[in-house]
C-alpha cells in the first residue's frame, strides 16, 4: 500500500508543479539520478534535474564558509520537498557521495530554510564543484544559520535522503 502510494503520490507532485509548457513530466528519471529518497520500507524515489525542476523552485543568495563572495543557489526547498512526498517525520539522514552522513531534525525545514540546491548561479553543479545536490542554508539571511551545527548540515555532494518512521 505504501508502495503505491509514494509512486502515485510522486506522479500527482510532478504532474501539480510542471509548468504547462511541459509537455510530459518525467515519472522516472530520463536523466542521470541526482538525488535518491527513501521512504520506510517503500521503494527508492529517483530525481533527475528535470524532476526537481518540476517542484517548486526556491533560489537563495548566499556567502560560504567554502565558497568566495555571494552566488546564486535554485533548488527545492527541504520544506517543499518534505510536503509534497506528504511525508512527516521527526529527522531525516543526508547521505554524501562520500559516505558522510548526518541527521538533521524535520524542524530545520521550515519556509526560508535550507534548499537542495542542484543549481549555482544557473548552472547544474558538477560533483567536482560540490554536486549534485548541496543541502545549503540560507547563512546570510539568518545569523542562527552560522554555527558550526548548521555547517555541518550542509552537505555538499548529497545524493540520498533516507527518511523513517
Amino acid at each position: 500500500m505504501l508502495k503505491w502510494k509514494l509512486t502515485s503520490a510522486v506522479i500527482l507532485i510532478l504532474a501539480r508543479f510542471a509548468s504547462a509548457a511541459t509537455a510530459t513530466v518525467p515519472v522516472s528519471p530520463t536523466g542521470p539520478v541526482l538525488l535518491t529518497v527513501e521512504i520506510a520500507d517503500a521503494d527508492p524515489i529517483q530525481f533527475d534535474a528535470a524532476m526537481l525542476s518540476a517542484l517548486p523552485q526556491t533560489t537563495v543568495e548566499t556567502s560560504t564558509i567554502w565558497t568566495t563572495g555571494v552566488h546564486s543557489y535554485t533548488g527545492v526547498a527541504l520544506a517543499d520537498l518534505l510536503a509534497a512526498l506528504d511525508v512527516t517525520t521527526s529527522e531525516l539522514q543526508a547521505i554524501a557521495s562520500n559516505d558522510y552522513e548526518i541527521t538533521i531534525p524535520a524542524s530545520d525545514a521550515v519556509e526560508g530554510g535550507p534548499i537542495l540546491a542542484y543549481l549555482v548561479n544557473g548552472e547544474l553543479i558538477s560533483l567536482r564543484e560540490n554536486g549534485p545536490i548541496w543541502l545549503i542554508y540560507p547563512f546570510d539571511s539568518n545569523p542562527a544559520y552560522q554555527s558550526e551545527v548548521i555547517y555541518s548540515r550542509s552537505v555538499w555532494q548529497l545524493n540520498r535522503l533516507k527518511i523513517t518512521d
